[in-house]
């Protein structure tokens, strides 16, 4: 087994198990997203479920929201506080706010 860039062979369990480890460490550093990337795919699914929930296509959702800057003002910015919510509350609040705003933005 390689660990640590040399090929040398590991027989104990130990040092199998401290190798593993150190290259998951490696990979973790990697493989974590920014806040923004989390951010951003928190978006992304609050479009999909509203998209389902109303059974309409994720970009007309995206066009609607965006037309009443809903993801920019919304939310984006409420992450910490929407992101705490069931996914059916969350995404039944998100209709209702969409519907509202876009009756808004008619008057």
């Amino acid at each position: 087994m390689i660990c640590g860039g040399s090929s040398e062979f590991v027989f104990s369990p130990e040092m199998y198990y401290l190798c593993i480890i150190k290259k998951i460490s490696q990979m973790e550093k990697y493989l974590e997203p920014s806040k923004d990337e989390i951010v951003m795919s928190f978006v992304a699914s609050c479009i999909e479920s509203v998209a389902d929930q109303l059974g309409v296509g994720y970009r007309e959702v995206f066009e609607r929201m965006d037309r009443v800057g809903m993801i920019d003002t919304y939310i984006y910015p409420f992450y910490e506080q929407l992101h705490t919510e069931s996914r059916e509350n969350l995404t039944a609040s998100l209709i209702d706010t969409l519907l509202r705003w876009e009756n808004e933005s008619e008057n």
